[in-house]
């Protein structure tokens, strides 16, 4: 994957040029500036994001997020929840303490003044955290967002299990993932066997597949 976020510039062109540790991005008529750093994988923006936030802006009358609550699990650099904040949503952002401080400057630099609702930063570790820290009793949501959540981690377990969570009767939960190892293949098989699930798009040229997930009954 160091590799990857070396050489990933060369894709998306069309719809975003670089700068040394900037992206900048045009989606909903804006102009999204993101800081980025190669220190760490959630400080990078991933295939899987754009894809996700490509698809949530083409697809706005079936997904509409106006005035819905949206949850994104490793938000890393920010932009799918700046994108979902652009398009009316009222967001959390969340990820490690370690992420939080480049995903709110890029957040609160792209969405000042132009969205609805001001997007929040929490931090949140993957597996029982969310359990302590967003009680479902209190903690309720539209959406769920993840992309390129799934990788060579160590933490596939603890992320289902934090998915199945905040996925509950009335919430959706869109994935979107490059499929680069054979966990990832094996944590999309049990995903689908933990949610009903629907293949929105599948991206060949980039490997990234985009999930729609709602809670089993």
């Amino acid at each position: 994957m160091e590799r990857e976020a070396l050489n990933r510039r060369n894709a998306w062109e069309p719809s975003a040029f670089y700068s040394l540790g900037k992206e900048t991005f045009f989606f909903t008529g804006q102009e999204i500036s993101i800081r980025e750093s190669l220190d760490s994988y959630g400080a990078v923006i991933w295939p899987g994001a754009v894809a996700l936030c490509q698809y949530l802006e083409k697809n706005r009358e079936q997904i509409d997020l106006m005035d819905k609550a949206v949850l994104e699990l490793g938000a890393g650099t920010g932009l799918v929840s700046i994108v979902t904040s652009l398009l009316g949503a009222w967001v959390t952002a969340t990820d490690l303490p370690d992420i939080l401080n480049n995903l709110n400057f890029n957040l609160s630099r792209n969405t000042r003044g132009r969205c609805r609702y001001t997007p929040q930063v929490a931090a949140l570790t993957w597996g029982q955290d969310a359990t302590r820290h967003f009680p479902s009793t209190l903690y309720r949501y539209d959406y769920v967002l993840c992309a390129d959540v799934a990788y060579h981690h160590d933490f596939l377990e603890d992320l289902l299990i934090t998915m199945k969570h905040f996925c509950k009767p009335g919430t959706t939960l869109l994935w979107a993932n490059k499929i680069r190892f054979q966990s990832d293949l094996r944590f999309a098989e049990n995903f689908k066997n933990a949610f009903n699930t629907t293949l929105l798009e599948d991206i060949p040229h980039e490997g990234v597949r985009i999930y729609q997930a709602t809670a089993r009954k």
